[in-house]
């Protein structure tokens, strides 16, 4: 049961994305023009502390009409080594530099309709830098426990694709079964404010910005 490509052209296009259009043949053998939108790779990132909270982004998405968390996230650029801009985004939106990025996982959110990869990675090392530049990336920038997920799932708070599958596999190896690997406690240093809290150096367990309106 395989779709067959027999051509593509493109309609529409920008520095961002290109519109295609697909003449495609179905197996029963019937032909059809469809629509497809080709992205650049997608890095996004986000750091774990020893409280096993996750760093993200409570903003909102004019697009949608809707307020949620988000993993910080931008497009790959060409040539970039995607752990390396996962590593810019944080830093530019969060404030947050890490060390030691892992790569957690890779999605293709909508593949019947764009070719984007989003490219997940995580880190329980990092610096805080000082204000974020890309503030407006975001309302605030807040500490998410881990084990408020289905809660936040429940109430709609999370529902942007890759951040729940990434919150919902960073859950997981947070309570892994005996004997199994997990996250590892965050060894966080800090040289400034974060994000509106606390200005402490070395610190093991990172001055946390509680949830907000969860």
């Amino acid at each position: 049961m395989r779709w067959t490509q027999h051509s593509e052209v493109t309609v529409y296009e920008n520095p961002y994305l290109r519109v295609n259009l697909a003449d495609v043949e179905l197996p029963d053998g019937r032909r059809l023009e469809h629509y497809l939108v080709r992205l650049p790779a997608v890095a996004m990132a986000t750091i774990v502390n020893d409280r096993n909270e996750a760093l993200l982004l409570w903003r909102h998405r004019f697009i949608t009409g809707s307020w949620g968390y988000q993993l910080p996230s931008g497009m790959v650029d060409e040539g970039e080594d995607i752990a390396a801009a996962a590593a810019r985004e944080l830093e530019e939106e969060t404030g947050w530099r890490a060390r030691g990025l892992r790569h957690l996982m890779t999605l293709e959110a909508a593949n019947g309709i764009t070719d984007a990869r989003h490219h997940i990675y995580w880190s329980d090392r990092a610096e805080y830098t000082g204000e974020p530049r890309d503030a407006f990336e975001s309302d605030r920038r807040v500490w998410v426990p881990l084990a408020d997920v289905p809660r936040l799932l429940r109430s709609g708070k999370l529902r942007a694709a890759a951040t729940v599958a990434a919150m919902l596999r960073l859950r997981q190896l947070s309570q892994p079964p005996p004997g199994a690997a997990s996250l590892n406690g965050a060894q966080l240093s800090q040289t400034g404010r974060h994000a509106g809290r606390g200005a402490r150096r070395t610190v093991r367990k990172v001055p946390t910005d509680r949830l907000r309106g969860a």
